[in-house]
């Protein structure tokens, strides 16, 4: 299959590895993987903050650069939903632009919903042996309805101690610009978030988004807390300790 990778603009410029991730395991398991290097925003802050005309004008070239490919895959819950949910919305039925994006956006994929639904693989063939909990962001949880595809993926993964997360379903507090729009309500909510995860004593965070582990990673941080937060993706990709493992084996 080939397949195009859409890796956002928060990852692009914060995250590369995230992104080189993605492409590992892709390819791992067999599909061909492009970087259209004319992908931009998915307009998710303009729409948000009240640009829909700039909004229009990104999706209409996210559709652009993206078609004619198989499936698009998206390592953030937050921008896969912005294209699903918001693209049909923004264009009137008839404008320019409209049957395209149409016939895109039923191939964006959502990273775990493409490994689970379109390529049907459960285990990916990842090793990561750490404890683990799992962040699930609210785009994902309750936008794309991801359900329990990303748990699924990370029970399979070898040497992995997957711990239950208490008050998983509450948002971290980041929310795009509502951190920035209201800072103190934003920073509550990510010290709760972060004191839920040193309960599990977990070694490592893990989400599907970046925004929002960059945020609680920020909490954790500051607190020197000693946990690391890694986006899905790179969990998924790691399998270089049991390839060390065998050959010392």
């Amino acid at each position: 299959m080939r397949v195009a990778l859409f890796l956002t603009c928060v990852n692009d410029t914060l995250f590369p590895g995230t992104g080189k991730a993605v492409v590992s395991l892709l390819r791992r398991l067999g599909c061909e993987v492009d970087f259209p290097a004319a992908q931009t925003c998915c307009g998710q802050m303009h729409v948000n903050t009240g640009y829909r005309e700039e909004g229009v004008r990104l999706a209409r070239h996210f559709t652009e650069v993206f078609a004619g490919y198989e499936a698009v895959v998206v390592p953030s819950g937050s921008c896969a939903a912005m294209i699903r949910e918001q693209y049909l919305r923004l264009v009137r039925p008839g404008s320019r632009g409209a049957a395209d994006i149409a016939e895109v956006v039923p191939r964006v994929h959502e990273l775990t919903e493409f490994l689970l639904d379109v390529l049907k693989v459960e285990d990916v063939g990842a090793y990561f042996p750490h404890r683990v909990t799992y962040h699930p962001t609210c785009h994902s949880l309750r936008g794309l309805r991801l359900g329990d595809r990303p748990v699924r993926l990370l029970s399979r993964v070898r040497g992995l101690e997957l711990v239950e997360l208490p008050a998983a379903e509450e948002c971290c507090g980041f929310g795009g610009t509502f951190s920035v729009k209201n800072p103190a309500v934003s920073a509550a909510m990510g010290a709760d978030k972060a004191r839920n995860v040193l309960a599990t004593g977990a070694e490592v965070l893990c989400a599907a988004d970046n925004s929002c582990l960059m945020h609680i990673g920020g909490t954790l941080g500051r607190q020197r807390a000693g946990v690391r937060v890694m986006h899905l993706a790179e969990i998924l990709a790691s399998t270089e300790t049991l390839a060390s493992t065998e050959a010392v084996g």
